[in-house]
């Protein structure tokens, strides 16, 4: 039986509200201690709760129970809440987020005193750890440190560095005499401005730090050390991350290209290569809209491995030719694989979620280059409608959905993603926009929204749209807008200074930048320097790009999605926005959720958004969804 001609958002789809809890349940920071697997995976059946995995046997095996919860709010982003050292478990609870011990065989002990936070932890070789610490006894000057654990309950951590503002990857060298980290301080942030030392470890302390890479416009991450005591390390000092090597004498390339072999460290812990025993490196670089392996041999040799996923992440050597990570595949749910350097053979180890699609309703993803203000290109995935029962009648182009990432240094990626296929599946277009400021491109482009937030990305996301207007792919009568935290602020920034878009979908944004710049995180307290100029300098600028005080102009409706307990954009900034619209009787609809902070985690909240998001694309652009729908109330809708 052939397709049925329906209009685009009117299609009955397999993927159901349900199946979007089941697509939320991701691996993880995955690690590898002793040839043993080790990772996270998300619960939002369970309150959202992260337990950490590891493989026994051929099985996996929970080592976490209920009411722990495996993450750090260090940074508030967190990342690298836990590590394996000796066979034992060292990790961050997140209700007190104290480090727990938990020993094979045994229950968690607290283990660091209260007001403390941990992050990005390594195994020293004589025993204990080396940290990263974010001390809140003082919530009113919060300071981050490297720090060296005992292993003792009540040790809060000997300070080995705290001079910066901020601190990551402390890695001690193989023999345990060196420490290898980076720093940076305000107004910068890890993607514009770091420095990597290495210093002396002994009992007393560290001693001799020096800086052996970075410094101004440079930005450096991912220090390693090899047996041989080599420390490779990736910076942009060209213009990319690439991978370079420090031998104790000098600085040298291990891979020049213009791509990109990391991205920027809004959570800790990334790990974008794997030093082999044998002195070779497997690497992972972005390009064309995926994820490319390479294997690096001793003699500067290249040899790209073909992979059947798209995008990598969390690289870890497993033994002698295989090298376990994260993998985003374009048709399935992410999973733990192990690659064969030799064989180039893939194997799956473990798929957490149960979600599966039939390929029919599968929308791969687009790499497309479009022309924006100024003469800039700018970048994005499409996903064009796609079903196995439905097609659009002919010469009905789809309504279209502008997403807009967060960051607004993050990057659109391919890998398959059932948010995504839920609007296509209903017949929906998805342009995922890496407007100027995302990362992904090199560093150039990044610094392309420097000054200009609420500017380039803007003009990027409104050039997206009428790209594909112009080349036959998107209704321009149903388009809309969604992005949340600062993906959120370019939708309100881009529904105040345009009338390219039909509705818009406001998750946990910014509206108001002066009250940003006031109540934010000490992470993010400084990014605006950046982004906008330094404040209070800078105040007419600020209120010049703040939604908030442009409603003049809002006259598209909107939706806003908010956590109640979000520390990095505070639910007042949404109540700012809904107040204003109401007195001004533009269409708009509100839900804030309780336990819910920066990201929804919590499966009746990932159900209860997407249904109310559906609804409202429904009400506002005229169609009727085929699910069956709770009512979202919707102010001033005629």
């Amino acid at each position: 039986m052939g397709k049925r001609a329906a209009p685009g958002g009117t299609w009955a789809s397999p993927i159901t509200f349900e199946s979007l809890v089941e697509g939320a349940v991701n691996p993880l920071d995955l690690r590898v201690h002793d040839g043993r697997l080790y990772w996270l995976e998300s619960r939002p059946a369970d309150g959202g709760r992260i337990v950490a995995m590891t493989l026994d046997g051929a099985e996996p095996r929970p080592l976490t129970a209920a009411p722990y919860n495996v993450r750090t709010r260090v940074h508030e982003y967190g990342g690298a809440p836990y590590v394996v050292a000796g066979g034992v478990l060292w990790f961050s609870n997140f209700a007190d987020q104290r480090l727990h011990v938990l020993a094979p065989g045994g229950t968690p002990e607290p283990l660091t005193p209260a007001g403390f936070r941990y992050a990005d932890a390594a195994a020293t070789p004589g025993g204990g750890l080396v940290a990263v610490r974010e001390d809140h006894t003082d919530h009113a000057e919060v300071k981050n440190a490297v720090v060296r654990l005992s292993g003792a309950a009540g040790d809060a951590g000997q300070v080995l560095f705290g001079e910066s503002d901020f601190v990551a990857y402390p890695r001690p060298s193989p023999d345990g005499r060196r420490l290898a980290f980076i720093a940076w301080d305000h107004p910068n942030m890890p993607w514009d401005t770091t420095s990597l030392y290495v210093g002396e470890l002994g009992d007393g302390g560290l001693e001799g730090p020096r800086r052996i890479a970075g410094g101004d416009e440079e930005s450096v991450l991912d220090p390693k050390w090899s047996a041989d005591g080599t420390l490779y390390f990736i910076s942009d000092r060209t213009g990319f991350w690439n991978l370079y090597r420090w031998d104790g004498r000098e600085v040298r390339a291990v891979l020049a290209r213009d791509a990109e072999f990391a991205g920027p460290l809004w959570v800790f812990g990334q790990s974008n290569y794997a030093l082999m025993p044998d002195g070779r490196v497997l690497a992972a670089y972005s390009g064309d809209g995926r994820d490319e392996l390479v294997l690096i041999e001793q003699d500067g040799r290249t040899r790209r491995i073909e992979a059947p996923f798209v995008a990598c992440g969390a690289l870890h050597p497993l033994d002698d030719r295989r090298v376990a990570m994260l993998a985003a595949f374009s048709d399935r749910s992410p999973a733990v694989v192990t690659v064969d350097v030799l064989s180039g053979e893939t194997a799956v180890v473990r798929r957490p979620s149960p979600a599966k699609v039939d390929p029919a309703f599968i929308s791969p993803a687009q790499a497309i280059s479009f022309p924006s203000a100024g003469g800039r290109t700018a970048h994005a995935l499409y996903y064009p409608p796609k079903s196995g029962d439905f097609e659009l009648p002919a010469g009905e182009p789809p309504p279209l959905i502008v997403q807009a990432h967060g960051g607004p240094t993050g990057q659109a990626g391919a890998g398959f993603s059932l948010s995504t296929q839920f609007w296509t599946s209903r017949g929906f277009a998805l342009v995922d926009v890496d407007y100027g400021g995302s990362s992904g491109y090199g560093r150039a482009y990044r610094q392309a929204l420097n000054g200009q937030w609420g500017v380039v990305d803007v003009q990027d996301v409104i050039a997206a749209a009428e790209h594909l207007v112009k080349t036959g792919r998107a209704d321009p009568k149903r388009i809309a807008i969604h992005g949340g935290s600062a993906g959120g602020f370019t939708v309100l920034a881009a529904l105040a200074g345009s009338e390219v878009f039909s509705a818009g979908g406001d998750f946990y944004g910014v509206s108001d930048l002066e009250a940003l710049a006031r109540d934010t995180h000490k992470f993010e307290s400084r990014y605006l320097d950046t982004l906008i100029g330094p404040y209070p300098e800078a105040k007419a600028l600020y209120e010049a790009r703040s939604p908030i005080n442009h409603l003049d102009r809002f006259k598209t409706p909107l939706i806003i999605f908010q956590g109640a307990e979000d520390p990095v954009v505070p639910p007042n900034q949404a109540i700012m926005i809904l107040k204003a619209l109401r007195r001004r009787r533009t269409p708009v609809a509100y839900l804030e959720f309780a336990g819910e902070a920066h990201g929804f985690r919590k499966s009746e909240t990932i159900i209860a958004s997407k249904q109310a998001e559906l609804y409202f694309y429904g009400r506002v652009l005229g169609f009727t969804p085929a699910d069956q729908l709770p009512e979202t109330p919707i102010e001033n809708l005629g």
